[in-house]
Formats: structure tokens, sequence, C-alpha cells
């Protein structure tokens, strides 16, 4: 065999692999309290340029690719790239133009804030 044709078969090798990673539900925790609802998404290995988060029309998806960089020859693989995905939809009450997010330690902590007309208020009582 040619090292052209090794070279060629090697890349076709890795282009296999990147079609073929899994992709894994995170495990994710939320919270809510008067002021914002708080999502904990457990995304280990995945860094900030390869997260991804959006909101639209209702809907909020989480996306991170977790890479691994080979080192040396590959004798047995059970922890290789994989992608985290997952799903919400997204209630109205929330103000979407102030969400923001934290990732640390392969926690992100996304805060989504409930717009004013959403949050709990005191009805004053007079007495007449």
């Amino acid at each position: 065999m040619s090292e052209n044709t090794e070279l060629v078969t090697r890349k076709d090798q890795a282009q296999d692999l990147e079609q073929q990673r899994p992709v894994i539900t995170p495990e994710v925790d939320i919270f809510e309290s008067e002021h914002e609802i708080l999502l904990r998404a457990d995304m280990p290995g995945v860094g900030k340029d390869d997260l991804a988060i959006n909101i639209d029309n209702g809907k909020l998806t989480l996306s991170g690719i977790r890479r691994m960089a080979p080192t040396g020859a590959s004798t047995w693989r059970e922890f290789g790239e994989v992608e985290f995905r997952r799903n919400f939809s997204v209630p109205q009450s929330i103000d979407t133009d102030k969400v923001s997010a934290e990732l640390k330690d392969g926690l992100l902590c996304l805060h989504l804030p409930k717009s004013e007309a959403a949050k709990p208020r005191q009805i004053e009582i007079k007495a007449g």
C-alpha cells in the first residue's frame, strides 16, 4: 500500500468517526425563584467555543461538542467525542434579552430572568 493511499484511508476513517459521534442528553437541574429560572446542565469536557445556546420562538436548544484530540495510536476507545444536545420549551414570561450563561468545569449555568409582568407582586389594599 502506498503512503498516499494510506493517508486517504486514514482521512476517510477520521470523517467516518466524526459522522458517528454519539448524541447524549445532558443531565439537567432546573430551579425556579420569583426572579428567574436557573438551568444547570452537566456537559463535561465541552469548551466555550464548542457550545451553542439558542432561544427561538419559545424553544431553547443546548448543544455542545466534547472534542478529544488523539494522542498516539488508539488501541481501545470508550471515551471519545460526543455531542450533548437537549431542547426545552421556554415560557413566554422569560425576558429573552436578559438571558445569561456561565460555563465552568463542565457545568453550564443558564440564567433565564422573568419579565417584570411575570413576577409576583403585592397588591396594596386601601382602607375606605
